[in-house]
């Protein structure tokens, strides 16, 4: 009898669906970027080389010691600094993709995009009205006096000083406690609509109290504003930042996610000042 061989039967693979497309990642709209920007008080380098990407709507803390570079760089956004002699920059710092430095750039228009708070606060001595009325008025925002009104009444409450205020806004703001008076030059910048608000230790000359109103003021603003604010207390940029950037002597040792960065910081030097083993 003839033994019949079968075949072997080939294993079949299973059909499978082919795997569903990642969503693309969201890349951040960003506000400012440094693209190794350099900056020199006469012969004095003050910042070597920042490449630095800040998104819109987000609040950076730039941190690090004294003399690291922190408040040049602030002011190099809206070109403060080229109000000292004997200055200059290499590379370049970009406003929404356009150069801060492109010949003919109109430097007091670039100071109504990028309003600045200083450390001290420095209101006008005028009324509190006129305080923040001043720039709406020089920069033709408002015309007549009813959207003077609206744009005063809209900018105090954003810096929420408008119910401690709207009863005496004829009077002198030199009359407001320190924190008010901040706040009051906060109103005075956003008058002016700013797309970045920077603030250079705005709360460090401020008692407690009135510390912790500035920072629920900037943790409020940011959902309006890019925000990007220098200081020297830790507990402060963990509190109010999204991103944080670390500078030591003129350089960006590291930047990343405020979280990360207090809690597993990829450099040792970010560690060694973070944790107050020197600064």
């Amino acid at each position: 009898m003839q033994k019949t061989i079968e075949a072997p039967v080939a294993a079949v693979a299973p059909v499978t669906q082919p795997p569903a497309p990642r969503p693309p990642l969201e890349t951040p709209q960003l506000a400012v970027e440094a693209l190794d920007f350099s900056f020199w008080y006469g012969q004095t380098r003050a910042l070597d080389g920042i490449s630095l990407r800040i998104p819109e709507r987000k609040v950076t803390a730039l941190i690090g010691p004294s003399g690291c570079g922190k408040s040049t760089f602030l002011r190099s956004i809206n070109r403060m600094n080229d109000l000292i002699p004997g200055v200059r920059h290499d590379g370049d710092i970009r406003l929404r993709g356009d150069s801060v430095y492109a010949a003919g750039q109109d430097v007091v228009h670039l100071r109504k995009r990028v309003g600045m708070v200083f450390q001290k606060s420095n209101p006008f001595p005028k009324s509190i009205y006129d305080n923040v009325a001043y720039g709406a008025r020089v920069n033709g925002i408002a015309r007549g006096r009813r959207e003077l009104d609206e744009t005063v009444e809209r900018s105090l409450r954003q810096a929420a000083l408008w119910d401690e205020v709207k009863d005496r806004l004829d009077r002198s703001a030199l009359g407001l406690s320190g924190g008010q008076q901040q706040r009051l030059c906060i109103a005075r910048a956003l008058a002016v609509q700013p797309q970045v608000l920077l603030m250079d230790e705005p709360a460090s000359a401020l008692d407690p109290i009135a510390t912790q109103k500035i920072e629920e003021l900037i943790y409020e603003l940011k959902d309006e504003y890019t925000i990007v604010i220098v200081t020297h207390n830790m507990q402060q940029a963990a509190r109010v930042s999204d991103l944080t950037a670390f500078f030591y002597m003129g350089d960006l040792v590291e930047v990343g996610r405020t979280d990360a960065m207090f809690t597993n910081p990829r450099e040792e030097r970010t560690e060694a000042y973070i944790t107050g083993r020197f600064g």
